[in-house]
């Protein structure tokens, strides 16, 4: 996977995948080709090579269809409504949160493009599991670490939110209630 997305840096992806379908085309034509001219000579009386792939049932149901419609239609929608409302500040925290991370994808996209991150996303995806096997104890004493960190910050900021909150208007006084004669 590695190699191949490293192919990419040096041809585009049009020409990558052109030459990938000619060098199938060519393998299964041989094939094809040898088969055919095995049949003629009578040396063996074989089917077709593929005629399990051609006679496998790919068409999908209307059920099937309406399935998957439905599911990329509810992503979609959740993806909307989700951006909108960190676009259009409902909660100022994940907002903040959300400007913050998008502040660091531009530092992130000044030194790397898509195509690197994909490579260091497939060796991160083999490696970092055997690194956590390896470094188990010292990881988990890091990330109780980091936990507890956040959970005082959180307390924090808290206690700072709640001070920085103005005090409520008092309740005005109970007016005296006049005796009738």
């Amino acid at each position: 996977m590695v190699v191949g997305l490293a192919c990419l840096f040096q041809v585009s992806v049009i020409s990558l995948l052109s030459n990938l379908a000619l060098g199938l085309m060519t393998f299964t034509l041989t094939l094809r080709l040898f088969y055919k001219a095995m049949e003629l000579v009578r040396f063996c009386d074989r089917e077709h090579p593929f005629q399990s792939y051609l006679d496998e049932d790919s068409t999908l149901t209307d059920e099937d269809t309406i399935r998957v419609v439905e599911k990329i239609v509810l992503l979609i929608a959740t993806l909307i409504t989700e951006l909108k409302r960190l676009f259009f500040i409902d909660s100022i925290m994940d907002s903040l949160k959300f400007i913050g991370l998008l502040y660091l994808l531009t530092y992130v996209g000044v030194q790397t493009n898509g195509l690197t991150l994909m490579i260091s996303g497939v060796i991160c995806v083999f490696s970092l599991p055997l690194a956590y096997k390896l470094q188990q104890e010292r990881i988990d004493k890091l990330i109780n670490a980091v936990k507890l960190l956040v959970d005082k910050s959180k307390e924090l900021i808290e206690i700072v939110a709640t001070l920085a909150k103005p005090a409520p208007p008092p309740a005005p006084a109970p007016k005296p209630k006049l005796k009738s004669k």
